[in-house]
């Protein structure tokens, strides 16, 4: 064979496998970085829930546990220490295994249960009821009521019903803010209802001056209802001379407003027919004396 074929054949064998050790390299080195698993140091602990958590619990160790997640998924407000959120109360559910929050927890210290939910600028009242006064236990935290009282107001015609707070969000139906797991109703001895100052005024009022009775309302609606209330004496039929009672609503001035119906126009009433004119006369005086003649109607 002729030598000068074989060189050419070496020397082309030899830059083949340079090329092919060149090129394997090169795309050894590109998916080599993009299939390189985390190293520990790109990764970081965070809290996590062990269990469904409700508003008003308070986190314990048995509560969390720590995740291992990459450093670009660390969600912001997240926690790495379990000593970062022990004996925090819970204002908003988490469920399980969820990242803790910092918007999720309530300070260290600043009460139990229901006081950290309450906003700034609120009040929480709670008020007795029986079965009737609570619905029949039909209230759970998180409905809207109204608010009717029955009392007896000075200077009025007597026992009245009247309207006095509207749209209220009830917090607590006895010892429990939340629902229980089957979303039962709650036999409630008492009710908690988030209130302004003013608010929670008139219903402490209204709960040591009457009788108190809880409406349940459809929560989409915010409409306000304007009542005049209902006396005893119009259950019977009887007329009764009413005494303004202003009412106390909670709701935003742009909440829609429904006025009472306006009371009927008066029956006007018809007017006697005139007296009919008096009759043509004649007067004659003769001397001292007077006489009258009266004519004969032409109608």
């Amino acid at each position: 064979m002729d030598r000068r074929f074989l060189t050419v054949l070496g020397v082309s064998l030899v830059f083949a496998l340079l090329v092919s050790s060149v090129f394997y390299q090169m795309t050894a080195r590109s998916s080599g970085g993009q299939n390189r698993k985390p190293e520990a140091s790109d990764t970081r602990d965070m809290v996590v829930t062990t269990r469904p958590l409700g508003v008003g619990v308070i986190v314990k160790p048995a509560d969390v546990k720590i995740a291992k997640i990459t450093a670009e998924g660390f969600p912001k407000g997240a926690f790495s220490k379990v000593e970062e959120v022990l004996d925090r109360p819970v204002i908003s559910n988490m469920l399980l295994e969820e990242p803790i929050m910092e918007g999720r927890l309530a300070p260290k210290g600043s009460g139990l249960g229901l006081a950290p939910t309450i906003p700034v600028g609120m009040r929480a009242v709670t008020v007795r009821v029986n079965d009737v006064a609570g619905v029949a236990g039909f209230v759970l935290p998180g409905m809207r009521v109204d608010v009717l009282v029955t009392g007896h107001p000075p200077n009025s015609e007597g026992t009245i019903t009247n309207t006095v707070l509207q749209n209220m969000l009830v917090l607590a139906a006895a010892q429990t803010i939340q629902a229980d797991a089957r979303g039962q109703a709650i036999q409630a001895p008492t009710v908690t209802i988030l209130a302004t100052p003013d608010q929670a005024e008139t219903l402490t009022l209204a709960n040591s001056e009457g009788r108190i009775q809880l409406v349940l309302r459809n929560s989409s609606d915010q409409t306000i209802e304007t009542t005049p209330g209902r006396y005893a004496a119009e259950l019977y039929g009887n007329a009764v001379k009413r005494t303004p009672v202003k009412p106390t609503y909670v709701a935003d001035d742009s909440a829609p407003r429904r006025q009472a119906p306006a009371p009927p126009p008066p029956v006007p009433v018809a007017a006697p027919p005139p007296p009919p004119p008096p009759p043509d006369q004649i007067v004659m005086i003769r001397g001292n004396t007077r006489t009258v003649e009266v004519l004969p109607s032409h109608n």
